[in-house]
């Protein structure tokens, strides 16, 4: 190996695929399957009659679809499961680097274990690598890469991806770096498609799981990568940031790792309305607070959370995710912000549509200098009356400094995969079978692929 931006990367990714992984990681990696197990048997229950059609044009094979007991090719799988978790907008992320990950990653370890069988060890060692070389790729070209119209869930998820397979089959550095390589000229995801009534923003995490299985495997077979992909003067860096920061590859500190400042999502909602969201449920749940005495809302925001989300007019269950003011106004009416409150009826609820034309966004500058350490949101609520009400939130919940208990993320688990078909019964089995020590990963995908 060299010495360059590359090189010194994969040495990096190396000595952590290499070496053991320290306990409370398994803790952290054992949450987020659970996470991403949830949001993908609701996630499958949503869209299921499209995932058929899909399963109907592909080639039949071993691996299964999570909710169901359709089985198909490998490549096939990883694609449905990828897309199926990223529907329903409650999926994990990081603040810093703007990506979600449980989604493209754990899609793709799975495959590999409904494949290989490979050990319980290998997935979790996948797991924390893919996040760690994913999350640190995007907080290196964060926020620039999303102000070009990059998804970094497509483009870093795609080289997470990789990094988790190769590191799950113990590839050398030689090998990690040919797999790093192919997976970003592969690299891609649009964020145009959260606009209008698109439904294709979680074909980019579908896409993801592919092209980076993909690039694992071309790595092993041996193609050669060129000496600097990542900072080439046309390579990653160059092509998908305007001002990439090198430092944040390369301060690797020892016993840290980046998994741990992923946050879990509690609305169903784009984590940029959170802060939002979770200031108008405060106000909501206010003793005498009524919404129908609202005159005006006002949500102070920073750059990124206004940039595509300040729309008052939805017209699909996409485009209400992807609001604030439709938001801020379903929390205000029902006092939740679930799965179900984003749902058709809720989209076409008239005293909803009408109270998010009360909601007016503001990209405050004072916000933005304090983003990404902190996504702030203030909400300021004029009644009818004149009296204002106002509700500042720095850490949503689920973020690291506010994290979901195990209760809540269990609880979590529950609603989503009761929505998704399983029993009570069913879901304890599987919250039980996940923080047991000796994991066995077939016995949850009997129990969720039925």
């Amino acid at each position: 190996m060299g010495n360059n931006l590359t090189d010194k990367f994969v040495d990096n990714i190396i000595s952590i695929s290499t070496n053991k992984i320290p306990e409370r990681l398994y803790a952290h990696v054992r949450c987020h399957f659970l996470d991403y197990l949830g949001v993908t048997l609701a996630g499958y229950a949503m869209q299921n009659e499209k995932v058929q059609k899909l399963l109907d044009s592909m080639p039949t094979g071993n691996c299964r679809i999570i909710g169901c007991d359709s089985k198909t090719d490998f490549f096939s799988a990883a694609f449905i499961n990828g897309i199926n978790s990223h529907f329903i907008e409650l999926d994990d992320g990081h603040r810093l680097g703007m990506l979600h990950l449980e989604a493209p990653i754990f899609s793709a370890l799975l495959s590999l274990y409904e494949k290989d069988k490979i050990s319980v060890e290998d997935f979790f060692k996948g797991a924390v690598v893919g996040y760690e070389v994913a999350i640190r790729l995007a907080m290196s070209i964060q926020p620039s890469h999303k102000l070009k119209g990059y998804h970094a869930s497509g483009t870093c998820g795609t080289v997470g991806v990789a990094a988790a397979i190769a590191a799950a089959l113990h590839y050398d550095a030689v090998k990690m770096k040919n797999t790093l390589s192919a997976a970003m000229t592969s690299a891609a995801g649009l964020l145009e498609m959260i606009e209008d009534d698109s439904e294709l923003k979680p074909y980019n995490v579908g896409r993801a799981v592919v092209d980076g299985l993909i690039a694992a495997y071309s790595g092993n077979a041996g193609f050669n990568a060129p000496k600097d992909t990542l900072g080439g003067k046309r390579g990653f860096l160059a092509v998908t940031s305007d001002k990439p920061n090198t430092d944040i590859l390369l301060s690797f500190e020892p016993n840290s790792y980046k998994i741990e400042g992923s946050y879990m999502k509690p609305y169903a909602a784009c984590r940029h309305l959170h802060p939002a969201i979770e200031g108008a449920l405060t106000i909501a749940k206010t003793d005498g607070f009524d919404w129908r005495k609202v005159a005006s809302v006002t949500v102070d925001a920073y750059h990124l959370a206004v940039f595509g989300h300040d729309h008052q007019v939805v017209s699909s269950v996409n485009s209400a995710k992807m609001s604030i003011p439709f938001s801020v106004a379903v929390a205000l009416v029902k006092k939740s912000a679930n799965m179900e409150d984003f749902a058709t009826e809720t989209v076409s609820d008239n005293d909803i549509l009408n109270l998010a034309k009360k909601v007016y966004v503001n990209d405050s500058e004072e916000l933005t200098k304090l983003c990404p350490s902190k996504r702030v949101s203030v909400v300021t609520i004029t009644m009818d009356d004149g009296t204002i009400i106002k509700q500042r939130v720095d850490f949503p919940k689920g973020e690291p400094e506010n994290p979901l208990t195990q209760q809540e993320l269990e609880e979590k688990f529950r609603s989503l995969a009761i929505f998704g078909r399983l029993t009570k019964e069913e879901c304890d089995e599987v919250i039980e079978e996940i923080w047991k020590e000796d994991l066995e990963i077939c016995k949850i995908m009997n129990i969720i692929c039925k």
